[in-house]
């Protein structure tokens, strides 16, 4: 196949490896706008990701057979629209069904109305409204930007005054903008810009992408990601440093489970609005003492859980994506694992996640890449003298995989160690407490 893919950071990367090294292939890869490490893969063409127009030329110009959008915020916008207008197969939902993602508040909405299991909310947009939310459950208080927010639109915490701070900065930053509305409701938002402040949900997080054509839902291997910048999950909410698959801890059934009482009902909640949903659900979960919880919705693969679940994927990705694309998921045979581990740990900038110093020398990626270590492009750039700099907060992510979680973190943090970045840090503890049997459901 002639395959497009969308986007520049370390899950496209992952994904077009994955494209790459399939045993169906080869296929021939295109990437816009990609990345320095992409291009070893694909070839690479300059097209604004969000640029609906411009991508679906693109892929006309190219004969593509397939077109993947990686990241949200071109899916928000309505990229997957313009290309199946053109008629090009597409993984990823168009902008109405992105909106799962592009506002909380409609996903609580739509949760509802599925009778999915989560967090109980208010949706407020004063902030006398956020203050009595606040008050009504109590801490740890739990604050989301209700629109796109890379990652970090949440706080979780014990003190009242950084949750209210965070809340009203969310509705300056949506007033600023227009409204929430202009990050994906379909039905254009209120009038008002909106945050979300939900109960504290108790336990373990997981990821479970869910591949669905609109009709059928076919489950990828949970994960678990490190959301917080420093070892121990302390400090602020990033993007992600660092994921494993699988998940020893996690009770049986549990994916079976979150299908049938989570990701199907979602799926046919949203084709019974005339909104079908196709593309990948990203269901992110709590296993709370009260049972399985939704924490959020997205309309797209995670970073950095793509980098562990794709390293232990065994079924050619293409085919798999250009079904869920066709509307020809049922027919396909069950999804074939490798019977190994993969932990990857995210090397970020100096600053990250707040100011971000750009333009530093990367280094070591080949000495990394020779321990056995994938190493995937997240933030980086080259520069007019071709050097290869960070540019981005989350600069690389070093992916190892082996027997079990111990020999998969020993390989990850090898080519870690390989990496030269000035200024630079990544956490030492992804994966330890789960290799160690330390965590439990």
């Amino acid at each position: 196949m002639r395959i497009l893919v969308i986007g520049t950071g370390a899950r496209e990367h992952a994904l077009v490896r994955a494209l790459a090294t399939g045993s169906d292939g080869p296929h021939e890869l295109h990437a816009a706008p990609g990345n320095p490490g992409i291009a070893a893969h694909a070839t690479l063409h300059p097209v604004t990701a969000t640029d609906g127009a411009a991508v679906a030329a693109l892929a006309t110009e190219l004969g593509a057979d397939l077109v993947v959008v990686g990241p949200e915020a071109p899916l928000v916008a309505g990229v997957a629209d313009a290309v199946r207008d053109a008629g090009i197969a597409c993984f990823g939902p168009g902008a109405e069904a992105a909106a799962l993602e592009g506002s909380k508040a409609f996903a609580k909405e739509v949760m509802a109305a599925a009778g999915v299991p989560t967090a109980m909310a208010h949706v407020c947009t004063t902030a006398q409204e956020v203050e009595a939310a606040l008050d009504a459950f109590g801490a740890p208080h739990v604050v989301k930007d209700d629109g796109l927010a890379a990652g970090k639109g949440v706080v979780v915490t014990s003190d009242r005054d950084e949750a209210l701070a965070h809340a009203l900065a969310c509705l300056r930053s949506r007033s600023d903008a227009g409204s929430v509305g202009d990050a994906g409701r379909p039905d254009g938002g209120g009038p008002e810009p909106t945050v979300v402040v939900e109960e504290y949900l108790d336990g373990p997080e997981v990821s479970l992408f869910c591949l669905t054509d609109g009709a059928s839902v076919v489950p990828l291997a949970p994960a678990q990601d490190a959301k917080r910048a420093l070892d121990g999950d302390q400090g602020p909410n990033t993007g992600g440093m660092g994921a494993y698959s699988p998940l020893p801890w996690a009770p049986p059934g549990l994916v079976e489970e979150v299908v049938t009482r989570i990701a199907q009902p979602t799926v046919d909640e949203m084709a019974r609005r005339g909104t079908p949903f196709a593309g990948v659900l990203y269901v992110g979960l709590a296993l709370t003492s009260r049972g399985t919880r939704v924490v959020e919705f997205n309309a797209r693969f995670g970073d950095p859980e793509t980098q562990v679940v794709l390293a232990r994927l065994a079924t050619p990705l293409a085919g798999v994506l250009h079904a869920a694309a066709t509307g020809r998921l049922a027919d396909l045979p069950p999804l074939r694992w490798r019977d190994e581990a993969a932990v990857t740990v995210v090397v970020a900038a100096h600053g990250y996640p707040g100011d971000v110093r750009s333009g530093d020398p990367v280094g070591g990626i080949e000495a990394a890449q020779a321990t056995g270590a994938q190493v995937l492009h997240a933030g980086t750039r080259t520069s007019d003298d071709g050097a290869l700099v960070a540019s981005g907060g989350r600069v690389l992510s070093v992916v190892g995989t082996g027997p079990d979680l111990a020999a998969a973190r020993d390989a990850a943090y090898a080519g870690v160690d390989a990496v030269t970045l000035p200024g630079s840090h990544h956490r030492r503890d992804i994966a330890l407490a789960a290799a160690s049997g330390q965590v439990a459901p």
